[in-house]
């Protein structure tokens, strides 16, 4: 993570921004953000690793998309350059203005049917889109080294990557652009204006767009946790009832794998140990 100074220079340099205030976001799974109050504006940036360079590229120019749909979304700001990104020690850096309103709390219901809805609406909306730093959607590798870090994980990663393998080659599913990693975080509310938005498109790639459901159920605690976001879902998205039902518990299984995967990565014991609770609470 890059230090404070870094990131203030790296703003001032590239965007020729000078930060009065800057708010580390809660970490998601593949980005790190903060808020940034700079004048009289307000923008959010974000940091992936540098592999997921051109997929953040992607999400910038998908969010440009939405905000041509009339759909709100963050609006990327070009460095000095005309560059979407910067790249730095600590990764791709990515700066976008940031939507009027507060964070979406995925724990009130009523939010939760905002984050569905608008989850859906950002599914449908980007169905069509094309962009060459979209990346495939990929499974896990079972057989990567660092999955020796405990005596359970290799056989719980190699069990959701078979499971999905099957689902994907027995069933048909829908496949469109991927946000990626769809927190309720990464959604606003406007309350002057009732409207809601979306911060940012993540590193986006194509791939069941069940996954990114499954992303946001992780989030909000399970399926017991998610009904409102799953009927919110479900009255906007592309993706039919009988599709989510079959397909969600095999790709939310999948979604704590990457979790634990991630984690074991970065020798983060509280994320495995989380990512374990989820996967031994799930049939098979």
């Amino acid at each position: 993570m890059p230090d404070d100074e870094l990131l203030r220079s790296t703003l001032r340099e590239q965007w020729h921004l000078v930060p009065s205030e800057i708010a580390e976001r809660p970490g998601a799974l593949m980005s790190l953000g903060w808020e940034i109050t700079a004048g009289p504006e307000r923008y959010v940036a974000r940091l992936t690793e540098t592999g997921a360079r051109q997929p953040m590229e992607a999400g910038l120019v998908a969010a440009e998309h939405l905000r041509g749909r009339r759909i709100d979304a963050g609006e990327p700001v070009r460095t000095l350059a005309g560059a979407l990104t910067v790249e730095t020690a600590d990764g791709a850096l990515a700066v976008l203005r940031r939507l009027p309103g507060r964070h979406l709390d995925g724990r009130d219901p009523i939010d939760q049917q905002w984050w569905g809805e608008r989850l859906g609406v950002v599914h449908e909306a980007l169905q069509g889109f094309r962009h060459p730093g979209l990346r495939p959607w990929q499974l896990l590798d079972p057989d990567a080294p660092h999955l020796d870090a405990e005596p359970w994980l290799r056989g719980a990663v190699a069990g959701a990557v078979a499971a999905a393998t099957r689902l994907t080659v027995t069933d048909q599913l829908t496949y469109g652009v991927l946000h990626g990693d769809p927190a309720a975080d990464a959604f606003v509310l406007d309350p002057e204006t009732g409207r809601t938005g979306l911060l940012h498109c993540g590193s986006a790639g194509t791939g069941p767009l069940v996954y990114d459901v499954a992303a946001a159920v992780a989030y909000a605690g399970g399926p017991e946790h998610a009904g409102e976001l799953l009927d919110g879902y479900r009255a906007a998205g592309p993706v039919g009832a009988d599709e989510l039902d079959a397909a969600l518990p095999v790709l939310l299984r999948l979604r704590w794998a990457v979790h634990a995967y991630r984690a074991a990565l970065w020798d983060c014991s509280i994320g495995l140990g989380r990512a374990r609770e989820a996967l031994e609470s799930m049939p098979g």
